[in-house]
């Protein structure tokens, strides 16, 4: 039986690593912004954070991974850029892990527990994104939230779908469920 601070450690240990690899992950993208915003790498390893560490430490791993790429290699650009990401990515790792402690460790629940936190998410992002363009005196109407939440996106929502629930699956049959 394992201890709740050798469980702590474990999460704390993954979570680093997870966090380590959303800030990689986008270099695979060339750092090219339109290839990121279509294939949306630093969301992979987020996700998974919630679903296998749990919803606070998701939401940690997802709020620093844009920042800490913004401030050491300045991609994405801080603001509004990063600042909206970190709330969009947070918001990302806290359902994904809250929807995915109370519903079944099924195919289904994972699903279920996904699409909440794909959508939750970028209704964060397009809310905070309102509130920092509406700050700057610009604007951000439907049509703008629409594009970068869901149609330059459609490649990465389906890389989400598909690679997701797989790793997820494969990553709890591996360590027996002790995540």
């Amino acid at each position: 039986m394992e201890t709740k601070a050798l469980a702590g450690t474990r999460r704390l240990a993954l979570s680093a690593m997870l966090l380590a690899l959303a800030y990689v992950l986008p270099f695979f993208t060339g750092n090219i912004p339109q290839v990121g915003n279509m294939l949306l790498p630093m969301h992979l390893p987020v996700l998974l954070c919630g679903f296998l560490c749990g919803g606070p430490w998701g939401a940690v791993v997802g709020f620093l991974a844009p920042l800490s790429r913004s401030f050491f290699i300045g991609m994405p650009k801080l603001y509004p850029n990063a600042l909206a990401m970190a709330f969009e990515l947070a918001a990302y790792g806290l359902i994904s892990g809250l929807l995915s402690r109370r519903l079944p460790k099924t195919i289904w629940g994972t699903y279920l527990s996904l699409v909440g936190a794909m959508v939750g998410g970028r209704v964060v992002w397009g809310l905070v994104s309102w509130v920092l363009y509406t700050g700057m005196g610009a604007a951000f109407p439907l049509s703008v939230f629409w594009a970068g939440a869901v149609t330059s996106a459609i490649p990465g929502i389906i890389l989400q779908l598909v690679a997701v629930p797989a790793l997820v699956s494969a990553i709890r049959s591996l360590a027996g469920e002790t995540l």
